[in-house]
Parts: structure tokens; C-alpha cells; sequence
């Protein structure tokens, strides 16, 4: 079994097994002692860093490491986070839009578990009793919600009872409400603007500055401030979901290097352009300060590509909205320099709700007894102990057999969407260009039926 290179007991390097039943008898003489969230040394070194860097709407092309990317597309910062970690070529997320992606990430199941299909169901909230992310992690971690929420909204301040700190969060810097937010109209306190309120904490403040930025700077903020303890920091950023705005001085320079590619796509790059350096900025901290290689670091964006936003999803069919690949296929990285190598690309799909479970175990706490994850662990592939992860993946807008859903099985994907059913083998066919359904008719039959048992397990949409 490989050896994780962070953790030292005395002279000895230690199997994840052994760190696992470590963590947890130090946790039990911890209770027993009246001592909730004091560590030793060795149990901090075995505890990594956890950081979940999610983007909004960015293409999957719009990002320079995706050899398909177009010419005005330069993300030196995510390029080299991908060249770093290990680069996932077949990551899924779990919705097709905002919000479902980012309760299935927070609940490391499928999200229409708790009966949110759409947006709206997410955006308003789903059981606020139901524990997420951050409060099965556990109090031996630091943790702040950076950015856009978009799992509740704070239509019951000040109670806040979807708001992050009453999910499990110490503390956060974010926006509540629906998907979308100026990017330069930050207030809160005051009110008299026409925004969703900025929060710290559990307090509506005012701020100032462009929101990539001020997102940035909170994230780096943190990690200083939790430097010498484990932390988790969920930074959520909202770009490059619309409205298109970015500071005038980026605009203009895209104007001149790139007059030919439209207006729309001039101000994308501009907002891609600040979230690169975000990105940039904490990965800098955390090598400045030591912390990278035990940091486990997740990148990913919520959904496909937006047509509206001029996105580039190539060489994948679809946009944000739809259960083509381009909707819900992500440029996913993960990387814990301690724990193994990077410069790799996996092939095995994988999907966002494997983000919990992951961190979980490497933390060294134990899953939920009362809850089975829908997603799994990406240890086994990281660590080269398997080259298998999931049997099937699922996609659904809505509860029953009808609407629109896929579901990917192998290299073989059924979509049903509009009275269309299409077979694609993904293997052979990433752009979905051709349809197989009447040619391999057995095969239909039985991705149906593997879709409508998942389907028939599923609660119904949540209503409230």
C-alpha cells in the first residue's frame, strides 16, 4: 500500500489505515476528556487542509489547459494548478445548473435526495436539519463559506436559517439569494440598492470593490488567519455567471488584442481573467505559508458553460441548462502533493458528489452512519489502488421517468430530453454528434430501466 509522505509518527511514515484508527481514538480520548477540539501534533499533521475552489458558468474551453480552447482563452494560474494536480478528463457534476451542483457537493449525494431538481428548489433551500459539508467535517477544522451560497435564502432575517453558519460554518463572507450578483455593488448594511445583501457572518454589511476580488482577499484572509490549524474553506465565486461586468481597464484590453471576437466574449475573458488570478492567489498563499503540500485541493465549476454569457464548451455538445456533456461535464482538479503524485490525467468518471467523501476520508472521520454518500472516495484512484470508481451516474430536471435525464453507464450514455431519446458512446463520440438509439435498441431498454430504478428511489421535488 502506498505510503501517505505527510505524516510522521516518530521515525516511522504511516499507512492511511493505521492514520484513520489513530484520528479516531484521538478523537474518543479527546471526548473522554472533556477536551472537544484539542490535538496532538501528529494528529494536525495527519489532518490535510481542505479547499474547494468552485467557479460559475465558466466553459470548459475557457480554460487554457483544455487543448481546444480558443485564442483569447489564458488561464496561466489554472493551467498550472492542472499541471500540478491530477486532472480529471471525464468529471461530472451533479445538476446542469447552479444550484443542484452545489447541494449535491455539500451533501455528497444526490441532490434530488432531498428532493431539489431545479434551481428554484435549490436557491429557496432544502431541510436546514439535514447535516451538510462542513458539520460532518467536524469542529477539528476551521471553516469558513467564501462567495455565493445559493441554498437558501434569507427571506427569514434574521434567523438565517439556511445561511452557512447555521449549516455548520464558523464563519463566512458571502451573498444569499439566487444565482446572480453585481459585481460592483456590494452592500448590505445600508440597503438601497437592488443586490441580494453581502454577509459577514450572520451580518449584512456593506463593502466595496470588484466581488471577484473582494472573494479573493477573504479566502487568503482565512488561510493566514488558520495557518498553523486544519481549515476548510468552501470559496464559491460567482464568476463568470452573468451580469457581465469587470473593471474597464481589463475590458479595453481585450478590446485591443481581441476586436474580432464580440463585445460579450471581451468582457467573459475580462471576469475569466480575475478569477484566474484568485485562483493564482490562494494556491500562492498556501505555498508561502508551507501549507500546500498537505492541502487536498478540489477545482471545479458548478455547470457547463452559459450560451448566454458566450461560453466555449468545445469540443462538448450543449450548454449550461442541458444534460448534453457541454451542460454538465467540468474541468475537475484535484491535488495533495503529500499524499501522491500529480502531472496525471485520470480517465475514470468521476463526479462533484465524490468531494465529501474524499475529504472525509482523508481527514480520517468516519461517514455518517445514518447516511449513505452517493458519491465516493477518489483516494483509490489517486493512489493507483483501482482504475474503477462508478457504475452508473445520473442526471434528472425532474421525479419520474418523464422530462429530462441521462444517465451514463461505461463508455454508453442515454439522454432523453424533448420526446428524443439519444444513445451516444462516449468513448468514441465525446461531441455527442451521433446518435446510436436505433441502431442498438437492447441498449436503450436497459439504460431506461437502470435510470427509472434510480429514478423510483428518489423523493419527490421539496416543496415549501
Amino acid at each position: 500500500m502506498r505510503l501517505w509522505k505527510n505524516v510522521i509518527d516518530g521515525r516511522k511514515k504511516r499507512t492511511p489505515k493505521l492514520i484513520a484508527k489513530h484520528t479516531i481514538l484521538i478523537a474518543f480520548l479527546g471526548v473522554a476528556s472533556g477536551i472537544c477540539t484539542a490535538q496532538t501534533a501528529v494528529e494536525a499533521k495527519a489532518k490535510p487542509n481542505i479547499v474547494v475552489i468552485l467557479t460559475d458558468d465558466q466553459g470548459y474551453a475557457d480554460i487554457s489547459f483544455n487543448r481546444h480552447h480558443p485564442r483569447e482563452v489564458s488561464t496561466p494560474h489554472m493551467d498550472a494548478l492542472a499541471k500540478e494536480g491530477v486532472w480529471f478528463s471525464q468529471a461530472y457534476i451533479s445538476g446542469n445548473v447552479c444550484s443542484p451542483t452545489r447541494a449535491g457537493l455539500m451533501l455528497g449525494r444526490y441532490q434530488q435526495r432531498v428532493g431539489v431538481y431545479t434551481a428554484g428548489q435549490g436557491g429557496r433551500g432544502f431541510d436546514p436539519e439535514i447535516p451538510i459539508f462542513p458539520a460532518i467535517l467536524g469542529t477539528s477544522y476551521a471553516r469558513m463559506a467564501v462567495g455565493k451560497w445559493h441554498l437558501g435564502l434569507d427571506d427569514d432575517y434574521p434567523e438565517l436559517k439556511w445561511h452557512p453558519c447555521n449549516r455548520g460554518f464558523d464563519e463566512s463572507y458571502n451573498f444569499m439569494g439566487r444565482g446572480a450578483h453585481d459585481y460592483f455593488k456590494l452592500k448590505g448594511a445600508s440597503g438601497g440598492d437592488e443586490t441580494d445583501p453581502m454577509y459577514r457572518n450572520k451580518q449584512r454589511i456593506d463593502d466595496e470593490g470588484y466581488l471577484t476580488t473582494r472573494l479573493t482577499q477573504e479566502a487568503v484572509a482565512f488561510i493566514d488567519r488558520n495557518k498553523s490549524r486544519p481549515f476548510f474553506l468552501y470559496l464559491a465565486y460567482n464568476a463568470v455567471h452573468s451580469p457581465q461586468q469587470a473593471p474597464r481597464e481589463d475590458i479595453e484590453r481585450y478590446r485591443k488584442l481581441f476586436p474580432d471576437i464580440g463585445e460579450d466574449r471581451q468582457i467573459l475573458m475580462a471576469m475569466l481573467h480575475h478569477l484566474d488570478l484568485g485562483v493564482g492567489a490562494v494556491v500562492n498563499k498556501l505555498k508561502e505559508e508551507k501549507l500546500w503540500d498537505n492541502t487536498l485541493l478540489f477545482f471545479l465549476t458548478d455547470n457547463g458553460g452559459a450560451k448566454a454569457m458566450m461560453a466555449n464548451n468545445a469540443p462538448l455538445r450543449g450548454f449550461k441548462g442541458s444534460h448534453y456533456e457541454g451542460g454538465i461535464r467540468t474541468p475537475f482538479v484535484v491535488s495533495w502533493p503529500a499524499a501522491f503524485k500529480g502531472g496525471r490525467t485520470i480517465a475514470a468518471p468521476v463526479i462533484s458528489l465524490d468531494i465529501l467523501p474524499t475529504a472525509l476520508e482523508a481527514a480520517g472521520v468516519p461517514p455518517p452512519k445514518d447516511t449513505a454518500f452517493d458519491g465516493k472516495s477518489l483516494l483509490p484512484l489517486l493512489t493507483d489502488r483501482t482504475t474503477r470508481h462508478h457504475d452508473a451516474l445520473f442526471w434528472s430536471n425532474e421525479h419520474g421517468p418523464g422530462g429530462d435525464w441521462a444517465v451514463r453507464q461505461g463508455d454508453w450514455k442515454l439522454h432523453r430530453a424533448g420526446g428524443r431519446t439519444e444513445l451516444t458512446n462516449l468513448t468514441a463520440d465525446p461531441a455527442e454528434a451521433h446518435n446510436l438509439a436505433a441502431e442498438q435498441p437492447d441498449r436503450v431498454t436497459t439504460l431506461t430501466a437502470l435510470f427509472d430504478r434510480w429514478i423510483s428511489a428518489i423523493a419527490p421535488p421539496a416543496r415549501r
